[in-house]
């Protein structure tokens, strides 16, 4: 262990995504290549002394106790738990563990010692996991709410290869077999499923645990609310959601030392006539079943919205990806221009 196959592909994923910016803790670890990388996994993070590193994926992260606070982690799956290298600028963003982290490493703050912190989901108390749209993103769940993650993977194909390295672990589990189930009589059986809403498409994988993944009905959700903000000047039935994305916002930072730019995250929605921009709440959707309330926000926020009759032009970037793109809208402030002019020019 572990095979030639294995170690060329860790090492191959073992790569930052050029466009963030991570701890130099976290670039350490990108540097280690093939065998270094093992013995870095199994000197430092792994738990147990027979386990083995199966998965290597790195992706901005989102907790359930932190929904605000997007930050950037090497998340590692191994055959007993998944584990997150994150970066230490959580430790300072992350009010409950702040006191712990001070207090503890308080000396370590201006050596040459870089620090980071690991979060580790065990598999034995996974629970279910919710793909995103698009497969987009995925959440994972546990018992708690300390243990609610969101892996915003930004790719399908990251997204669906974790995903298969994850069921893959997760048959090799040793559980309980489920108890029997109970023969239902015609009312239990047609009577719970009476709330007027679809369910998810549920997998439940041989571990018992719950893959979920969005049907039609997301996408209808969707396409209702996007036809709101358009003040419904639009016929629903004739509305389609072309491109569901998550992206990042440019926001270039004024009078800086360099010349950065702070990347907010945002969902692009491209329709047919519109462009919008949402912030959306990653984390805290569907409702965990240990939820007392619903979540402060909404799923979907609007932050921009532009008509697609009102793109000037589009300029690329020509880096390789992720690919900048810039777009340009006419500058028009009375969007319905001709009709009030005629109401000007014929009205009292």
């Amino acid at each position: 262990y572990p095979s030639e196959f294995l170690m060329q592909k860790i090492t191959e994923d073992n790569q930052i995504p050029v466009h963030l910016h991570v701890s130099v803790s976290l670039q350490y670890v990108a540097g280690l290549k093939g065998n270094a990388l093992v013995e870095f996994f199994h000197g430092n993070i792994a738990e147990v002394e027979n386990e083995e590193l199966r998965h290597l994926m790195w992706s901005s992260v989102l907790f359930y106790k932190t929904p605000n606070v997007e930050v950037m982690a090497c998340v590692l799956l191994s055959t007993k738990a998944i584990y997150f290298l994150l970066d230490d600028s959580f430790i300072h963003a992350d009010e409950h563990q702040s006191d712990f982290w001070n207090k503890e490493n308080s000396d370590c703050e201006n050596s040459s010692f870089h620090l980071s912190c690991c979060f580790v989901l065990k598999l034995n108390d996974l629970q279910s996991v919710n793909v995103g749209l698009f497969d987009q993103y995925f959440r994972i769940t546990g018992h708690s709410a300390d243990h609610i993650v969101t892996c915003l993977t930004r790719d399908s194909y990251n997204t669906h290869t974790f995903m298969q390295q994850l069921m893959a672990v997760l048959s090799l589990l040793a559980r309980t077999p489920s108890p029997e189930p109970v023969d239902k009589d015609f009312y239990s059986e047609f009577g719970s499923k009476n709330t007027g809403k679809m369910e998810n498409y549920e997998l439940i994988h041989s571990s018992r645990v719950k893959f979920i993944y969005p049907n039609e009905e997301e996408i209808g959700d969707l396409a209702f609310l996007v036809a709101e903000k358009m003040d419904g000047l639009t016929n629903l039935q004739s509305l389609n959601i072309l491109l569901y994305v998550l992206a990042f916002q440019v926001n270039h930072v004024e009078g800086s030392a360099q010349n950065t730019s702070s990347l907010q995250p945002k969902t692009l929605i491209l329709t047919s006539s519109d462009l919008f921009l949402f912030d959306e709440d990653y984390i805290s959707y569907p409702l965990p079943e240990f939820a007392k309330e619903p979540p402060k926000r909404d799923k979907y926020r609007l932050a921009d919205g532009r008509r697609i009759r009102d793109l000037d032009r589009v300029l690329m970037g020509y880096q390789t990806y992720p690919q900048a793109l810039t777009f340009v809208f006419d500058d028009v402030h009375n969007q319905d221009l001709m009709q009030n002019l005629t109401l000007d020019h014929f009205g009292e």
